[in-house]
């Protein structure tokens, strides 16, 4: 049995086509889930500040914290699958390449974990081992597999989740609820021998944004009768969703090359995607039926940026995980979406005190506004630590990008 450290969270912690496009995969099935045991949690009032520390890292009021004037301790390294560091939730699960969180006021922060290789997804909680929830199969070979999770937008009431997959003839998204057989929500995305990962999030109206890769052919992203390379607007059946840019066609936005990941403010005014391009990883803001042509920020060095977590209305920052240079990207954010500076780099050994990085690190989902949650792909191409690959939360430091440097 997988052990690892268990960390007592303060009570004080406060937080958070079947149209002009043909998508062959429009599925027709139950709207609801059986056998359910997730309990969602209502936000608190987002006007009680978090309590966190620095260097994107959840704080603990408990005993044993630092304070202000004194000089933070080390975590040990991990022995095993025991992870010392605080922020850790889950350890010895394999490339979570996904992950959902799971609303709550941030006392036991909880999410489901996919594992991109395998289609495992396991459910992981503070306090708690982590449980095997459902299995997908799926093609892991290249960069595919299960590469996205997403709550439904009705989850309170129907706890069901979507994945992004691939199988040994597509890439699909499917329908999951916990007991139950995934079934087929929109199938017949085109697949490669590379651009093959995907990304899900909801807009905040009641749709899921489904953002695909070009499928190894760049020139798919302009086309308009191939699902590739598109940002896909879609009801949680599969078909196009009511007020799409053109009556009828899922597609919302096109341009997409290898997504990293979807993410958006709490009323879906701000809709970022990250990607990455053969000359540079960028980040676009996502607009209704227009193309993806120009970047609100280009990185030029790769650092393969992967999930997003918009803290804007929090501290005003983006945060960008990466996944080949193994950091936190913080990118000041005003509130109507400008991007106002470079982005400061934090969780990469070499800032904080003491400096920390969890190294190459995939998707990000919120918790709620103030708190989020990642997994860690260091089995795949990294330096994996005894309880690799991991489920980490982060949290902003209030008033700050991270504590990173310029």
């Amino acid at each position: 049995m997988r052990t690892r450290y268990r960390r007592k969270w303060s009570s004080s912690l406060a937080l958070l086509a079947c149209g002009a496009l043909i998508l062959s995969g429009c599925a027709k099935f139950d709207n609801t889930a059986a056998s359910q045991t997730f309990t969602p949690v209502n936000p608190p009032s987002p006007e009680v500040p978090p309590q966190v520390g620095p260097g994107g890292e959840a704080g603990d009021s408990g005993p044993g914290r630092q304070g202000p004037n004194q000089t933070p301790t080390p975590v040990p390294p991990p022995q095993g699958c025991k992870d010392f560091d605080k922020a850790v939730i889950a350890t010895c699960l394999d490339t979570v390449a996904a992950v959902a969180a799971i609303p709550g006021d941030g006392t036991a922060p909880s999410a489901l974990a996919g594992e991109r290789k395998s289609g495992r997804i396991m459910l992981a909680i503070a306090e708690k081992d982590p449980a095997d929830w459902a299995t997908i199969p799926v093609d892991g070979s290249g960069d595919g597999g299960l590469t996205s999770l997403a709550l439904s937008p009705g989850f309170a009431e129907d706890q069901l989740v979507f994945a992004y997959i691939t199988t040994p003839t597509d890439n699909r998204v499917v329908r999951l609820a916990k007991g139950q057989a995934p079934k087929p929500v929109l199938t017949g995305i085109p697949k490669g021998a590379t651009g093959n990962r995907g990304a899900i999030g909801t807009d905040g109206k009641g749709a899921l944004l489904v953002a695909t890769g070009d499928a190894g052919n760049p020139g798919l992203a302009a086309d308009p009768a191939s699902m590739a390379g598109k940002v896909l607007r879609i009801d949680t059946s599969g078909k196009p969703a009511q007020g799409n840019p053109t009556a009828g066609s899922a597609v919302f936005s096109s341009g997409v090359h290898s997504p990293g990941g979807l993410c958006r403010d709490q009323s879906g005014a701000r809709v970022w995607l990250t990607d990455r391009l053969a000359d540079k990883d960028v980040l676009y803001r996502v607009r209704a039926g227009q193309p993806m042509t120009t970047p609100a920020w280009t990185w030029t060095d790769k650092p393969g940026v992967a999930g997003c977590a918009d803290f804007v209305g929090a501290v005003g920052y983006l945060y960008i995980t990466t996944s080949i240079a193994g950091n936190l990207q913080n990118l000041p954010v005003t509130p109507d979406g400008a991007v106002t500076g470079k982005p400061n780099v934090a969780m990469d050994g070499k800032t904080g005190k003491p400096p920390k990085t969890f190294g190459r690190m995939s998707a990000m989902s919120m918790v709620n506004p103030q708190l989020a949650i990642t997994g860690t792909i260091n089995k795949d191409g990294g330096t994996p630590v005894s309880s690799d690959d991991r489920v980490v939360i982060i949290a902003p430091s209030v008033g700050g990008g991270g504590n990173g440097k310029d």
